[in-house]
């Protein structure tokens, strides 16, 4: 087994005013030679953006971008005619492919959005452009992972253009929980959300992360009430 550890500390911090923004890996601005992505995990913003403010548009070519909302309202649009909001509970997935504009905004006039971007590199290039959102319910599942984008088509999960897989997880201090990986060869990039835990025999705290790879299973010890984000990705 082997790991790189992330420390909530450690990621490159931006304060646009407007947008506040945590960044996991090297992203626009913020440049870390040593973290330019894990495996095929390119980017993880953690973004909170003001009331009735946002990104206008722009465009995005060959890349598997997810967005997963903790507060508030994200107003979506794009070139293909998708056209909406999204809360918390609800994942949104666009596959970049040969090319797609969007926007995304605040649909709120005085709550914050909090938002996970996360950007994966693709299977095939060039395919034809493509969005998704979904809902879950995501306090029904207490104390086990739920598998919310895979790259297998016709499970009630989000498709991905990669052989890669996103599980949210909510737990109570005190539990004992394994995460299988679920792709031979794929690592597993842990991102404690809020929380506690300790995980193989690392403490993890609220917006640390940790890379784990060369394994098949990874275990956790919740010392506090958690939410956990798992990023299961191709290493190569």
């Amino acid at each position: 087994m082997k790991n790189t550890i992330h420390l909530a500390a450690d990621r490159g911090i931006q304060d646009h005013g407007w947008l506040k923004a945590a960044h996991s890996f090297s992203f626009g601005q913020y440049h870390d030679p040593s973290k330019v992505h894990f495996g095929l995990l390119r980017v993880l913003n953690d973004d909170i953006i003001a009331p009735g403010m946002g990104f206008g548009t722009h465009g995005h070519d060959n890349m598997e971008i997810v967005t997963i909302p903790l507060k508030g309202v994200l107003a979506h649009k794009d070139s293909l005619g998708s056209e909406g909001n999204i809360s918390y509970g609800e994942v949104q997935v666009m596959s970049a492919g040969s090319g797609i504009r969007h926007s995304e905004y605040n649909d709120s006039s005085n709550e914050e959005v909090n938002l996970l971007q996360i950007w994966v590199f693709p299977k095939e290039r060039n395919i034809q452009p493509r969005y998704d959102q979904m809902v879950y319910d995501l306090e029904k599942v207490n104390n086990s992972f739920l598998t919310i984008v895979s790259p297998n088509e016709g499970e009630n999960v989000l498709w991905i253009n990669q052989d890669a897989f996103f599980s949210l997880g909510t737990f109570d201090g005190g539990k004992k929980v394994s995460y299988t990986i679920q792709h031979p060869g794929n690592g597993a990039y842990v991102f404690i959300i809020d929380g506690k835990t300790e995980l193989e025999g690392t403490v993890l705290k609220t917006r640390d992360a940790m890379g784990i790879y060369d394994t098949e299973n990874l275990e956790f010890k919740f010392s506090e009430d958690s939410r956990v984000l798992i990023i299961e990705v191709p290493m190569q």
